[in-house]
Order: C-alpha cells, then structure tokens, then sequence
C-alpha cells in the first residue's frame, strides 16, 4: 500500500502550479527507495547478460509505443524540461510495482499472486494520473511488464521499455 500512496501523492502534488518537476523528481526517488530492503537479484536487477536484458527492454518498449505508432500524427507529447524527471518516475514504478511490491507479493502467493496483485495495483495507482479511457492500456502495460518480469526473472527490460515509452509518449 505504500507503493499505492506513493504514486497517489505524487499524482496529486504534480497537479498544484509549479510543482510537477519536483513532485516527478521527488516522486520517482521515494518509489526507488521502496526496494532499499531487497538485493538487486531478489529485483531482478542482476547484471547477468545485462546486453540481452536491455536489447529485451528495447522490444518491450517498442511493443508499449504500438498505440501511439498508429495514431495520425503522432508525436512526441513530453516537454524536453520534463524528460529526466519522466526517467526518474519510470525507472521508480518499475523498482517499486515490478520490483519491491512483486517480489512481496510472489512471496506471499507465487507469481501468478505477484503478476495479477501488482498489474491491479498498478492501474490502481494510475487512476488519479490517466484518463479513465487510457486505463485499459495502462492495465495492459502493466501485465506485459510483469510478464516479462515473471517469465525473464528481469527488471532491467521492463525499466528500459517504461523509459523508452514515458520519453515518447
């Protein structure tokens, strides 16, 4: 629940004039510190075949960008001010959803526990920050994500594809 109020208070001080930086920035740090307690291998942040890993993350994030590839027109939406704290946040919901909170929740139930639980509250989290119509794709997001993390043992790609989808969308 704390990865839940994390992205929660983070949605919401994003919203206030001139806080959307720091909120971003600050935000992203706190869902990182969330995994303090784990070893990077529990997270699946080993560095074992770390070139296969990221080259998996460059397809997941080329399979999140298919929606916007479709769409007329479609450029990048981002403002370039914004694009290190869009990094921040990305790599600190994969660490804190694919990470501390699967690795709880795969303890607590196995993975398909830890696949469902943090694909729900995943969405969950996004409900103050997305459109109720983008929630499906959200939804979907997140269980290729922890599909992947389930399937690879690996959050490097799921870290890698998130950057690459929040840089372009």
């Amino acid at each position: 629940m704390l990865v839940l109020l994390l992205e929660w208070s983070r949605a919401i001080v994003a919203r206030q004039p001139g806080l959307a930086l720091a909120a971003l920035l600050l935000g992203g740090a706190a869902l990182i510190a969330t995994a303090l307690p784990f070893s990077a291998e529990r997270l699946g942040l080993g560095t074992s075949m770390l070139a296969l890993r990221v080259l998996g993350g460059i397809a997941l994030g080329s399979v999140l960008l298919l929606p916007a590839a479709v769409r007329a027109g479609a450029v990048p939406l981002i403002p370039a001010g914004l694009a290190a704290a869009a990094v921040v946040v990305s790599i600190g919901e994969e660490v804190a959803f694919r990470g501390a909170l699967y690795a709880v929740l795969e303890d607590l139930g196995g993975a398909p526990l830890a696949i469902v639980g943090s694909t729900l509250l995943w969405t969950l989290a996004h409900v103050l920050s997305h459109p109720p119509e983008f929630l499906g794709a959200v939804a979907a997001a997140g269980l290729l994500l922890a599909l992947w993390r389930w399937a690879c043992k690996d959050l490097v790609g799921p870290i890698v594809g998130h950057v690459i989808a929040d840089l372009a969308l």
